[in-house]
């Protein structure tokens, strides 16, 4: 029997600086069909090249993944400054009616960073640009030397609502994870619930409310080691529950709500 379809989320990218091609992170292929059982396909996030239609005909879920480039501010209202980084608006084309169209369909996909952050501006939520320099906030982003080992190395805590979605998926009120983003949340979209924070009050966890279908996104990079780390695996192994469940039923396996 063939695995089902999960579409991961391609970013941009410049081979040799200079040659123009779409790229996803190894570790995203491999949670998704070694953690989550699942056919891992690349999307090219642009628009010119795929449909969001197609998309949800062809995939029977989606990873959204993380990516240097910030979703663009004039999607929640805000005008471009030099804060915000670097843009690809082909991707947000395709990601973010993607999300609001899984959200009504009940498709599941997980949110990862930059994907986190997309489902909440998808569902009509802001984005502080740079965290690091708000009043009592950490340094969330990746460290700038070291292994990979080093920068994807778990970094700070991150505490759970109790009796919550992520409590139940985990068994735990607090995980360790990693850090490396440089954007966060600042105010939630409409259905967002935010169910995990670290410890400078930083949003780490989300799901949509009455969202008929698996719809977690974690901030930080759930991939890395996702087979053996305890808090991804568990993660990446219900989003393949979700997307089998849809693969078999064209219908959406109800996600556990908070209490």
């Amino acid at each position: 029997m063939s695995r089902p379809l999960v579409g991961i989320i391609g970013n941009s990218y410049l081979i040799n600086d200079q040659y123009p091609a779409h790229a996803g992170g190894t570790m995203n292929s491999e949670a998704v069909a070694i953690v989550s059982e699942c056919m891992p396909l690349l999307i090219p996030a642009d628009p010119r090249l795929v449909s969001v239609a197609e998309l949800l005909e062809t995939c029977d879920g989606f990873l959204l993944t993380g990516g240097r480039p910030n979703v663009h501010p004039a999607e929640y209202g805000e005008a471009e400054t030099e804060a915000h980084g670097a843009f690809d608006r082909c991707r947000d084309a395709i990601t973010l009616p993607l999300v609001r169209a899984c959200v009504e369909r009940g498709q599941p996909f997980l949110g990862i960073c930059r994907g986190f952050q997309e489902v909440n501006v998808a569902l009509g939520g802001t984005l502080d640009p740079e965290i690091r320099d708000l009043p009592g906030r950490m340094n969330h982003r990746m460290p700038p030397d070291g292994t990979l080992e080093e920068k994807f190395a778990l970094r700070h805590q991150v505490s759970l609502t109790e009796d919550g979605v992520f409590h139940r998926l985990f068994g735990a009120m607090r995980v360790m994870t990693n850090s490396l983003h440089g954007q966060g949340i600042r105010t939630p979209g409409a259905r967002i619930v935010i169910e995990g924070r670290a410890p400078d009050g930083t949003a780490e966890a989300i799901f949509v409310r009455d969202a008929p279908g698996f719809s977690l996104s974690v901030q930080w990079h759930p991939e890395w080691d996702a087979a053996n780390d305890p808090v991804s695996r568990p993660l990446f192994a219900a989003f393949g529950d979700a997307v089998r469940a849809w693969a078999q039923a064209r219908r959406p396996m109800p996600m556990q709500k908070s209490a």
